[in-house]
Formats: C-alpha cells, sequence, structure tokens
C-alpha cells in the first residue's frame, strides 16, 4: 500500500533536517516506540515498536536504516520490523524538505508498506486505515515538535 502527504513547517529546512535525524525526536514521535536506538558505526537504528492493529496488539523488533540521503534535501528511511506469530511489517518513506521561505519548509512524503502473516489476513482496509492513521499521527507529531503545540500546522497523509 502507498501512502502521500505534504506539511508546511515554520521553521527553516536545516533545523527540520537536524530534527528529521534526532533519534529522540524520532522516537517520540513514532506511535507505539518504547525504544530506538542509534548504531554508531552506520545510519541505522534499533527499535521496538508496540501497536494495535485491529483486535491485534503486536510488538516488532526491527531495524531501521537511513538511506538515499542527500542533506539537507532528502532521504529515505527504511523499516523491517517481525512482530513474531503475528507477522512482519516493512515500509520505505521517501521525504524531501524544500525550502519555502527563510524560515518555512514544506515535508513531503511517500510511504510504501506492507504486512505479511497473520496480520494480512485482517484484511486491506483495515491494514491500509491503520497504516494511515499511524503516519499521520507520527508526521503530526513530528509538525508540533518542529511548530510548538500550541501552533498550527497545515498538512495531511492520504493514500497515494
Amino acid at each position: 500500500m502507498e501512502l502521500k502527504g505534504e506539511y508546511r513547517l515554520p521553521a527553516s529546512r536545516e533545523t527540520v533536517w537536524k530534527e528529521l535525524n534526532d533519534p529522540e525526536t524520532l522516537r517520540q514521535c513514532i506511535p507505539g516506540c518504547e525504544s530506538l536506538e542509534k548504531n554508531d558505526e552506520d545510519d541505522t537504528m534499533n527499535a521496538l515498536v508496540k501497536v494495535k492493529i485491529g483486535p491485534m496488539k503486536v510488538s516488532f523488533k526491527g531495524e531501521v536504516r537511513l538511506e538515499n540521503i542527500n542533506a539537507p534535501e532528502s532521504y529515505s528511511i527504511v523499516g523491517e520490523g517481525k512482530g513474531g506469530i503475528a507477522g512482519f511489517a516493512k515500509g520505505r518513506a521517501d521525504v524531501h524538505l524544500q525550502e519555502a521561505g527563510p524560515e518555512e519548509t514544506i515535508l513531503t512524503y511517500q510511504v510504501d508498506a506492507q504486512v505479511g502473516g497473520k496480520m494480512a489476513q485482517l484484511g486491506g482496509r483495515l491494514i491500509e486505515s491503520t497504516a494511515k492513521k499511524l503516519s499521520s499521527e507520527f508526521f503530526d507529531c513530528f509538525a508540533k515538535r518542529i511548530a510548538g503545540e500550541d501552533a498550527v500546522v497545515e498538512g495531511e497523509t492520504v493514500t497515494a
């Protein structure tokens, strides 16, 4: 399944880039993320995420990699997690930052996600709506961290 979205953020591209590469910011914004630890030798992070997908509560252990890094303009976040008997989830988010003024950045993204195992049996609409909800939660949280809790931020996630 594919999702895409766009957010207009009241910060410079460099500020947004710095936050997108901060493991603590990512940990706080990834829905259900219990831990996210950056490996010192490369652009990978180990993650533990617990989410509810329909009637299933699943804990995923996995790795997140940053690829195609073109600082401070774009990169890809690629991850795969194993959820035991529930199955697996893997995905890729291509993120692009465009300057829209000295203190404004347009963040666009496209997500491609897949699930397998028992989760895949839940049905495409349930998986798609959950993926859309989780993507929206992440980028809404990220936008609020950049703009401040009280700020109104323009943006949304849509099915591609």
